[in-house]
């Protein structure tokens, strides 16, 4: 039997043969590949040192750049710094640059290397610095640039930005750049004439927190770059007030804003439901509505008018918040009005008594200053005004009880009872005060209830370390008609000694010590015959 082999010779050579072609293929394949490889590198870094250097008109850094045309055209870079036409930053020494970025990296097809403009579709920064020149020198500087833009041989659609920092320079060397940070940014829809698309994350570093703010920028003004339009939402959650020294709670805030960069519109609202100053520990729920003006050149700010609620109490302020030279932080000065309400919202936010220790509707104005500083805020506040507290009752029954002795007592009463004795007597207490370096001064704190009226004028130091207040009692009764039987009788011959400007008893009294021991008394010798006076003024005054 005979078999064949020639067509098993044919078939084999013919496999041979289409194996040589394959292979011919492919190494000519990784020839191309590597040549394309070498020659897109040098391509591609030309191009875009080229673009920036147009576009900035000055000189660009670039420390490595990698290309993979693994899976199309695969760009990443890092050093990258672009140059302007000048020092951005005068505040910081030597030359600093106008952007860096310390990654890039973006996508694209090997073809779009080969044509006269470069389109990419997304961008990936990390790390970037904007440096934005002083406003002095931004005309000038945006009129180099318009120059160039043509020049542009390479074009983006979409940014997306990791841990960027936004610094607005001015030409004092000696004022910090106004500072922000972002830690996520997307932009898009990036083109001459058009508004930006902007999705941005920043971080607020007092109170700690993350802002999360959508909407338009642009298009951008190259003459006046302050008229460039503004627009979006903004939301601000769990912001922690406890990075303030001498506050605390979670703050919540959302709002909208409109305008242009240098007056921005800023409408929104705030809700810190555990709101607490440190001296009092207490948490009270504060809810704020404000209308701002803001300079998102300078990151000045007018507030006209913000609306505040606290507990059931509501008060309005209007002022504004601004930068010190020479100094990190800002200025914050308001006009404070307090029409509509109650001394033991404020004093349960303020003191750490439980319960307030009084009762009663209150009115307040007040300028209050708060200086930029890393100390706790009452040390760092100022307020200068005034109060008035109309009807007001302590909440101790002990102390009210006294009072109301006190008030029959000096209305020549003696020791009658009350026609109403359910009804206690009610205090009006108002005062003109001053609030400096931790130390509370009033040039007048007055006292009255029926029978009694107290003028003091002195200082109280808000850690309690100081008492020291002297002024005039005036009370209707004369010293005799405040007791009955023979005490009564010895004191009706120095009554006329005391008995001075209409009022049937004056006397000198004053108030010293700590918070701890305080000492009430009258201001001279504390002779026995005004000690009936003294015992029961003594004990309403002590609580």
């Amino acid at each position: 039997m005979h078999i064949s082999t020639q067509p098993t010779a044919k078939h084999g050579r013919r496999w041979r043969l289409i194996a040589f072609v394959l292979g011919l293929f492919l190494t000519a394949a990784v020839v191309t590949v590597r040549l394309v490889v070498a020659r897109a590198q040098p391509i591609l870094r030309t191009r875009l040192i080229q673009t920036l250097s147009n576009r900035f008109q000055s000189k660009v850094e670039l420390t490595s750049l990698n290309v993979s045309v693994i899976r199309g055209l695969e760009v990443s870079g890092s050093g990258l710094k672009i140059y302007g036409p000048s020092d951005p930053n005068p505040y910081e020494p030597g030359v600093q640059a106008l952007i860096t970025l310390q990654e890039f990296h973006f996508h694209t097809g090997i073809r779009n290397l080969f044509r006269p403009t470069v389109h990419v579709d997304t961008v990936y920064l990390k790390g970037m610095e904007l440096n934005l020149p002083p406003k002095e020198s931004r005309p000038e500087f945006t009129k180099k640039m318009r120059s160039q833009t043509r020049k542009m041989s390479v074009v983006v659609d979409r940014f997306v930005c990791e841990d960027t920092r936004l610094l607005i320079n001015n030409s004092n060397p000696s004022k910090p750049p106004l500072e922000f940070a972002i830690s996520d940014l997307k932009m898009k829809d990036i083109g001459p004439g058009q508004p930006l698309h902007f999705d941005a994350t920043l971080v607020n570093p007092k109170p700690v927190g993350n802002i999360q703010s959508t909407g338009l920028f642009g298009p951008w003004h190259e003459d006046h770059p302050r008229d460039t339009p503004v627009q979006g939402d903004y939301s601000f959650s769990n912001a922690d007030l406890g990075t303030l020294k001498g506050i605390g709670g979670i703050l919540s805030s959302t709002g909208r804003y409109a305008g242009t960069l240098s007056n921005i519109v800023v409408d929104g609202t705030t809700d810190t439901p555990d709101f607490r100053i440190t001296t009092s520990g207490h948490a009270v729920p504060l809810h704020t509505e404000f209308h701002a003006i803001v300079d998102g050149t300078s990151g000045d700010t007018h507030l006209s008018p913000v609306k505040a609620k606290l507990l059931h109490s509501f008060f309005t302020a209007k002022g504004s918040v601004t930068r010190i030279r020479g100094r990190r932080g800002h200025d914050i000065e308001l006009d404070v009005v307090v029409e509509h309400a109650e001394i033991e919202d404020l004093l349960k936010a303020g003191v750490r008594t439980d319960p307030p220790v009084m009762t009663g509707p209150v009115k307040m104005r007040t300028q209050l200053s708060l200086l930029p500083g890393e100390g706790d805020v009452a040390d760092r506040l100022h307020l200068a005004g005034n109060f008035d507290v109309q009807g007001g009752h302590f909440t101790n029954q002990k102390v009210q009880s006294r009072l109301d002795s006190l008030s029959i007592r000096t209305q020549g009463k003696g020791k009658a009872k009350q026609e109403n004795p359910q009804d206690p007597v009610a205090t009006h207490l108002r005062g003109i005060f001053k609030l400096e370096d931790g130390l509370l001064s009033f040039s007048l704190l007055h006292f009255s209830i029926p029978g009694t009226q107290v003028d003091m004028a002195g200082n109280y130091s808000l850690d309690g370390r100081t008492f020291d207040f002297q002024g005039t009692a005036r009370l209707d009764a004369k010293l005799s008609q405040m007791t009955s039987g023979w005490k009564s009788i010895l004191l009706k011959p120095v009554d006329p000694f005391f008995s001075k400007n209409g009022a049937g008893t004056q006397v000198p009294v004053k108030i010293t010590g700590t918070q701890s021991e305080p000492h009430f008394g009258l201001d001279f010798g504390h002779k026995d015959e005004h000690k009936v006076f003294q015992k029961d003024f003594d004990s309403a005054a002590k609580h």
